[in-house]
């Protein structure tokens, strides 16, 4: 789980990184005047200076900046730099830098899937499979353990009737409470017939039948995707990101969503998987992923994260880059001049939720941490 964690960690910081160095280098590309390129904010840890440049880290690892001349509404820039501060450029290059940082995302989600998909692969399941027999269901001697049934049977057959799929076996169990059926599973490559008889039994407040199994999907193999078709199935997967990315700002930052987390803040409630996270909580499941050996989960969703993060930045609020981007477009369609330091209510307004839903959600990531969800 360790090393799951530690790779998520290094891959915020690559993302950051990433996106500092989008705005960077179109600015450059331009001709505009950075003046800082740092990882982090607060005290400053390290620096070095290269020519107009300072490069470094600061103490508090939550985000980075550029600092591209003419930004900041409060600071005059000098005679000799009037022409290369932000607002000297054309209205499209000044688009171009806002947009690049969030495109990176995209760009990284796009590299992301595309490894995944040539790589490592799609897994293949077969049918459902022991994956653990309780020894004991409500008080009694299970009747997987009565029947003999072992950790890494694979369900072929149950009363005849071939096994298809997980979800298809657990009803039939639910289905025949009381009822002796026979099944026959794959063990070590031979076929063993075995008599067991589902109890009902409560789970979750319903009572379900049951035979005291924890049941997995049988692991076949991987798909590989060649050349061109990996591109066509990433590309297809941030497109899906994209629609999913827009529903889950709906959820989350919807009245119902909000009213969730203060209920998981203040009323004591008991988090869900599906419950939003922050990067503490991702990084937690991104590990448990790594360590159930579930690599698709831990590359799609560090691959959502960015596509989720890009269209986040995009949104036309004030102090994100789509804020800039949406008065950048005024002017251009008006003619009309905006001065930054009236945005700044707004700014600061946006900025202060943001802040607060992150430290909400880091502190139940720290405290009340969503459960396992691979196991």
């Amino acid at each position: 789980m360790v090393t799951g964690v530690l790779i998520f960690v290094a891959g915020i910081f690559l993302m950051i990184l990433v996106h500092e160095l989008g705005h960077f280098v179109a600015a450059k590309r331009f001709g505009i005047k950075v003046e800082e390129f740092f990882i982090g904010f607060g005290p400053r840890l390290w620096s070095f200076r290269r020519g107009e440049t300072e490069y470094g880290v600061k103490g508090v690892p939550l985000g980075g900046y550029v600092r591209i001349a003419g930004m900041n509404p409060f600071q005059e820039p000098a005679p000799e730099d009037r022409d290369r501060v932000f607002t000297a450029k054309p209205a499209w290059q000044r688009a171009i830098v806002l947009v690049a940082g969030a495109l990176t995302h995209f760009v990284l989600a796009f590299l992301l899937l595309t490894s995944f998909f040539w790589l490592i692969g799609v897994p293949r399941f077969g049918g459902p499979q022991v994956a653990r027999v309780e020894p004991t269901l409500d008080g009694e001697r299970s009747p997987a353990a009565d029947a003999g049934l072992r950790s890494g049977d694979v369900f072929v057959e149950v009363d005849g009737r071939p096994v298809h799929s997980y979800r298809e076996f657990l009803d039939y169990v639910d289905g025949h409470v009381g009822q002796e059926i026979e099944i026959v599973v794959e063990r070590d490559g031979a076929r063993v017939a075995l008599d067991a008889t589902p109890v009902l039994s409560e789970v979750e407040g319903q009572p379900v039948g049951r035979l005291g199994i924890v049941v997995t999907r049988a692991f076949v193999g991987r798909d590989r995707s060649g050349p061109l078709e990996g591109l066509a199935d990433a590309g297809r997967g941030v497109g899906r990101m994209v629609v999913d990315s827009f529903r889950a700002m709906g959820q989350v930052f919807g009245p119902e969503g909000l009213g969730r987390v203060g209920q998981l803040l203040f009323g004591g409630g008991e988090r869900a998987t599906t419950d939003p996270v922050g990067i503490v909580g991702a990084a937690r499941v991104s590990g448990q992923a790594v360590a159930a050996g579930q690599l698709e989960v831990f590359f799609f969703l560090f691959a959502f994260f960015n596509v989720f993060v890009g269209i986040l930045n995009l949104l036309p609020l004030p102090p994100l880059d789509g804020g800039h981007l949406a008065v950048l477009g005024f002017e251009s369609l008006t003619g009309r001049r905006v001065d930054p330091r009236r945005l700044i209510p707004i700014t600061a307004l946006v900025a202060g939720f943001l802040i607060l839903f992150t430290v909400a959600i880091t502190y139940l990531d720290v405290f009340a941490p969503i459960p396992n969800p691979f196991q």
